[in-house]
């Protein structure tokens, strides 16, 4: 009995190191897509600080942007909040969908650089 539970405590503490991992964007290693109920691809691979160094990128709301009235407010990120924070599964006219935000900052920013994946496959490695 001592063995399981103690075996039962090693696997509950696992879990929360790796889960603790994911959530943490300096080890972040895929974006998050557990919002979506079905998706078709797996998560797009994303290893953060790996990719900020290469693309040079240091203003965190390069990529977490605030906008308020339609306007980007320069100075404010939202790098504490998740994307689904703002961005809904579907466009609502003024707010793009979560899906349709991702693929937009994400592509815009490859093609501008012309640096990075554009296909969907480069980035949901199966």
């Amino acid at each position: 009995m001592r063995r399981l539970s103690l075996f039962v405590f090693a696997m509950f503490a696992l879990c929360a190191f790796s889960l603790a991992g994911v959530f943490a964007q300096e080890d972040m290693i895929v974006v998050d897509n557990a919002v979506f109920e079905n998706p078709k691809r797996p998560p797009a691979v994303f290893r953060h600080d790996d990719h900020n160094e290469l693309a040079g990128i240091e203003d965190c709301n390069r990529c977490h942007h605030v906008y308020e009235d339609g306007k980007l407010l320069e100075e404010e990120s939202s790098e504490d909040q998740r994307c689904a924070d703002c961005h809904e599964m579907k466009d609502s006219g003024r707010v793009p969908g979560l899906m349709l935000a991702f693929h937009t900052n994400c592509k815009s920013c490859h093609r501008e650089q012309r640096k990075g994946p554009l296909m969907c496959g480069q980035c949901h490695v199966r």
